[in-house]
């Protein structure tokens, strides 16, 4: 019979794998930002909030806040790396006060985490009293990631259009959030439940909303290339009878 720590284990190994794909997902979002050389209407703050949420968890696996943690470790620490692509891209191709803000919350955040490694290390001096500190913090900016997403989907609410709202992203959102919401029950563990039960919740809503306005997205889009492919012919007409008022006065 396989015993639950094995089942957990293998669970665990599985959320690792989702977890990168997870932050992978976004690719197609920047791949179109760097051929259009623009961030179009895109916001930064779900890969800010993602990349604050890997370094504390990567704080939260070093040995001397929370030993034998090295898949915490690397799983967070490539998550920081490719996070920190995603918001260089963003840095490059935004400006004027889009920029500033991005480049004003990502110093703010680097402070802040290296602010709580030092009080931390500095304060707390055993292991469990590391691991609960940065613990709570770690549930606190989990929920923070997952719920990032919200000021997307109140904006396909508003502009009833999914196309800055990518499916991709809320259903690898949705895999991550099963595995490790299974992984936490168990055995358990309420600071990985919280975080990622609300991430289930959360996803399954991008879902839902791009289910209810995907319709209404492709009509969007085609009345966009209409009037793209209208707006040239008009130009052509107009110069043709401006040729022709031209013509007739000579």
């Amino acid at each position: 019979m396989v015993s639950p720590d094995a089942i957990r284990t293998v669970i665990g190994v599985i959320g690792n794998g989702t977890a990168l794909v997870l932050f992978l997902s976004p690719v197609p979002t920047f791949y179109r930002i760097w051929k259009k050389k623009t961030v179009e209407q895109y916001s930064a703050v779900p890969y800010l909030a993602t990349l604050l949420n890997c370094m504390m968890w990567v704080l939260y696996g070093l040995p001397l806040v929370h030993p034998h943690s090295m898949l915490v470790i690397t799983i967070n620490g490539t998550g920081m790396v490719i996070e920190l692509a995603y918001i260089a891209l963003f840095l490059t191709y935004s400006v004027g006060a889009a920029r500033r803000r991005v480049l004003i919350l990502l110093v703010a955040e680097v402070a802040f985490v290296g602010g709580v490694a030092a009080l931390v290390l500095s304060l707390a001096h055993t292991h469990d009293r590391r691991s609960m500190v940065v613990g709570i913090l770690c549930v606190l900016f989990g929920t923070g990631m997952y719920a990032a997403p919200l000021s997307v989907m109140k904006m396909v609410i508003q502009t009833k259009s999914v196309e800055y709202m990518p499916l991709f992203l809320s259903v690898a959102s949705l895999v991550n959030g099963i595995c490790w919401t299974a992984y936490a029950l168990i055995h358990f563990d309420l600071y990985i439940t919280i975080p990622n039960g609300l991430g289930v919740m959360f996803a399954v809503g991008q879902i839902i909303l791009y289910a209810i306005y995907y319709k209404s997205t492709q009509e969007i889009l085609e009345a966009r290339k209409r009037k793209a492919d209208h707006v040239p012919m008009t130009e052509v007409v107009v110069d043709g009878k401006s040729g022709s008022a031209a013509n007739g006065h000579y």
